[in-house]
């Protein structure tokens, strides 16, 4: 069971001023998100997790890369699900590292990391602003703050972002967009802002709603051209966008300033493929296959080191189940663009049920994963709703093998919650930035709970191996 500090205040008297400010939505969905306790971490988990990070952040731009130079437009089409129209872009080399989260699960069997979001992930106030506020509250002397440094990472990468597209001819202000009325995505984009502007560039705020295109010219807010964007619009969305008025393809446009070498996107195109959950299928492919490389391209793949790192820290994922089938292993399908738990299930290897969906009456109740998932749909579901459910469900998946996660019991409004923890870290710049735990069910929705990171220190192994119990 995971530790967790509650703080000796109410939700109302957090959330109030400077802390109501950074975080807006700290209630959301009519309920609360972010709750006035800390999640510990040990020092040597948020040292193994250092590494482990920056490690498989290593693996999935050197996989990103391979796949940009020697594999076919058919792969990214069919295997990674790319658009044919974000192909042309996505082949572009842009610089490695960016603003990414990493998911991670921590168990029995250590730190397995389970997806990568970066395209656009957010969370970022909350890990750089959020949690330094809350470990301050505990006035506890050996607690600290594990994304103390998330700011200056954040400033550096805008610094090499801008510096490569500099040298591309890319100059000028920096423009921030994201749909102005969503609070949440407002407010990363405003924060990611403000740490831009602190590195010495210009800054605008523009909202998503408010930009217009002229194809094969440049992209406009207000009538101020706009060479360099940072967006949190999700580029599968951005393909298929088109002006309802005039038919232009907005995506596409925008696309083509990008390849013309007209406008630099951050996050660059290019991680539009590792967003792609068949991209973690395809590093476990390549893995599988690393002595085979050297016939394919001419090296081999994977060192000794990253081999290593790939069998200790990622699990087995397969563009078919037939893997965990064969083998009645309990697995995790995954929607291609799943974001937020939609578009994913847990399965029982061997059998064709869904968890939740299977009848469960001579089920053992403490072992089965045979459990009611959350869900944002189970009542009062809107047409939107069931749409928004319908395009995640209705994508290809990948399969990758369930691992159990920690349990961890959080004080909330609402009483006791017996959630389990998914451990978010930032990697930003090919760097550890931030830790951004979250306590839902054993499929992390939109609706699970923020409960911030706190490392305890001066812990002795003794100490730390009677703290550390396991269900």
């Amino acid at each position: 069971m995971r530790q967790v500090v509650q703080l000796p205040f109410s939700h109302e008297e957090v959330f109030q001023g400077e802390t109501e400010q950074q975080i807006p939505y700290h209630r959301m969905y009519g309920k609360q998100y972010c709750v006035p306790a800390l999640t510990v971490y040990s020092p040597s988990e948020v040292q193994e997790l250092r590494a482990a990070a920056e490690a498989v952040d290593g693996i999935y731009c050197k996989v990103m890369r391979f796949i940009q130079q020697y594999m076919p437009d058919s792969f990214l089409d069919h295997q990674l699900g790319i658009h044919p129209g974000l192909i042309p872009a996505a082949r572009m080399e842009m610089v490695t590292g960016g603003i990414t989260r990493q998911d991670w699960i921590i168990g029995e069997a250590g730190p397995k990391c389970i997806e990568n979001n970066t395209d656009t992930p957010t969370g970022i106030p909350e890990a750089a602003a959020l949690e330094n506020i809350l470990v301050g509250l505990a006035e506890d002397a050996t607690l600290t703050a594990p994304s103390a440094e998330m700011d200056t990472r954040i400033r550096e990468c805008f610094r090499i972002w801008l510096e490569f597209y500099a040298e591309q001819g890319l100059k000028g202000s920096v423009t921030f967009t994201s749909f102005g009325k969503h609070v949440e995505d407002r407010t990363n984009t405003e924060y990611l802002m403000k740490r831009c502007q602190e590195a010495g560039y210009e800054v605008f705020y523009a909202p998503l709603e408010e930009l217009e295109i002229v194809p094969g010219e440049a992209l406009y807010h207000q009538g101020r051209e706009i060479n360099l964007l940072y967006r949190l619009y999700p580029l599968e969305y951005l393909i298929d966008d088109r002006d309802e008025t005039t038919g232009v393809e907005i995506g596409v446009a925008l696309l083509d300033l990008v390849r013309e070498g007209r406008l630099g996107l951050m996050n660059p195109v290019q991680h539009v493929l590792m967003q792609s959950k068949g991209f973690m299928a395809a590093i476990w492919s390549l893995y599988e296959r690393n002595e085979q490389t050297p016939d394919y391209c001419g090296f081999t793949l994977f060192d000794e080191a990253e081999m290593d790192v790939i069998s200790r820290y990622l699990l087995p994922t397969y563009f078919s189940a037939e893997p965990f089938e064969l083998n009645a292993i309990p697995y995790v399908a995954k929607s291609y663009w799943g974001r937020e738990g939609r578009g994913t299930l847990l399965l029982d290897g061997g059998t064709d049920n869904a968890f939740g969906k299977q009848d469960t009456e001579e089920q053992d109740t403490e072992h089965s994963l045979n459990e009611v998932l959350e869900s944002n749909l189970a009542s009062g579901a809107t047409d939107e709703d069931e749409e928004i459910a319908a395009y995640y469900e209705n994508q290809p998946k990948i399969y990758q093998q369930l691992v159990p996660m920690e349990q961890a019991v959080i004080e909330t409004e609402d009483g006791a919650y017996s959630g389990y923890l998914l451990t978010g870290v930032f990697v930003i710049g090919g760097r550890l930035a931030g830790v951004l735990p979250r306590v839902g069910e054993k499929v992390t929705g939109d609706m699970a709970y923020y409960c911030a990171a706190t490392v305890r220190e001066r812990m002795n192994d003794e100490e730390e191996k009677e703290w550390r119990i396991w269900d």
